[in-house]
């Protein structure tokens, strides 16, 4: 027999007017029997309309739109959601993404295993505009992004998931400090630290528009990195490897190390290699090269953006260097205590 459970999809959508049509209406064709799923919006603090286009489809008696006029943040809009959920499984998607049609099915085959708290979907850059500078570049951040994430869930547990897509079992749900930057992430170990399995599902995924610019890239980038060293702090039991095994090794190798060791590590490796260079050994010569050639690179890709020029073969350096410098301005931002948990949404491209 199918295993087709009841399934809430819960949506916080602040000032999304012109893409939360779009939004309904993906969310409606689903590939799952409509009698199986709700479709929640949570409104709250939006001023362009948002709810009243919402309205135009609540004929249909799975949408249900709840509105407030404060703004209180994401996090907040989707803890009043959840208290609206009738559904044992809660799927949690941005407004501004659109699911592939066999999102829901290919997301609660996996909750058939009792051990399964939470399943991660996979984010997606539109690829139509791939090929655009910051585009080209967050497309191929997330396709390696997903290539981690997949193997974190073959070992054992997804360490983190985006809130593009994420799903759990709503009797996990549990509310995170409302001052927590990165909530998604937070909430998806949560569920991991109480023994259940985050799995990555990379045949349900959201697709999204890249950013405007870099500029754009780099203020969200340095809000998720200001929430990765608030998270580190607050998730300090995960270090324990005696306690919570490979989730620890998995945790620590793929953010702890990402967020606050290596970036730090990078300007030390340079000057480390600067040092043996001159002592004439010639691997080390080719060396300090190659990372002088890749962070002339970067550099050189970082103009030709700012004059609005496109070269392929500088992205990846740009990129990388650039996401690295995002730790730096994290951390300033998290230990002034100057990044509010409230997501001051950055410019897609149309």
């Amino acid at each position: 027999m199918l295993y087709e459970p009841n399934v809430t999809i819960l949506i916080a959508a602040f000032n999304e007017a012109d893409c939360i049509r779009e939004k309904a209406l993906n969310s409606l064709a689903l590939n799952y029997p409509p009698d199986k799923y709700d479709i929640l919006f949570v409104t709250d603090g939006s001023t362009d309309g948002t709810e009243k286009i919402l309205r135009e489809f609540m004929h249909d008696p799975r949408i249900r739109v709840f509105h407030n006029g404060d703004r209180r943040g994401k996090l907040a809009a989707v803890d009043r959601g959840m208290n609206y959920v009738p559904s044992p499984i809660v799927i949690l998607t941005d407004a501004n993404t659109i699911l592939n049609k066999d999102a829901i099915r290919n997301i609660v085959r996996h909750y058939e295993d009792p051990k399964v708290g939470a399943v991660a979907g996979e984010k997606r850059i539109r690829k139509d505009l791939q090929n655009e500078g910051s585009g080209a570049g967050e497309g191929l951040y997330w396709k390696y992004e997903s290539a981690l994430k997949r193997m974190d869930s073959e070992l054992y547990s997804v360490v983190g998931a985006a809130g593009e897509l994420f799903s759990c079992r709503k009797e996990l749900y549990r509310p995170v400090p409302p001052d927590s930057i990165i909530e998604d992430f937070h909430l998806s170990m949560c569920i991991a630290a109480e023994g259940f399995r985050v799995i990555y599902e990379p045949d349900a995924f959201a697709e999204e528009q890249p950013s405007a610019s870099f500029r754009e890239e780099m203020k969200r980038k340095v809000r998720i990195c200001a929430g990765g060293f608030q998270s580190i702090v607050r998730l300090r039991p995960l270090l324990n490897m005696n306690r919570y095994g490979v989730l620890s090794f998995q945790y620590i190798s793929h953010r702890v190390l990402r967020w606050a060791v290596t970036p730090f590590l990078l300007p030390v490796l340079f000057v480390l290699n600067g040092i043996l260079a001159l002592y004439g050994n010639s691997v080390y010569q080719y060396l300090l090269a190659g990372q002088i050639m890749f962070y002339t690179s970067a550099l050189i890709g970082y103009l030709l953006d700012k004059a609005h020029l496109r070269s392929k073969i500088f992205i990846a350096p740009l990129y990388f260097t650039l996401m690295n410098i995002a730790a730096y301005a994290g951390l300033v931002r998290y230990l002034k205590g100057t990044q509010s948990a409230v997501w001051e949404k950055a410019q897609r491209k149309k």
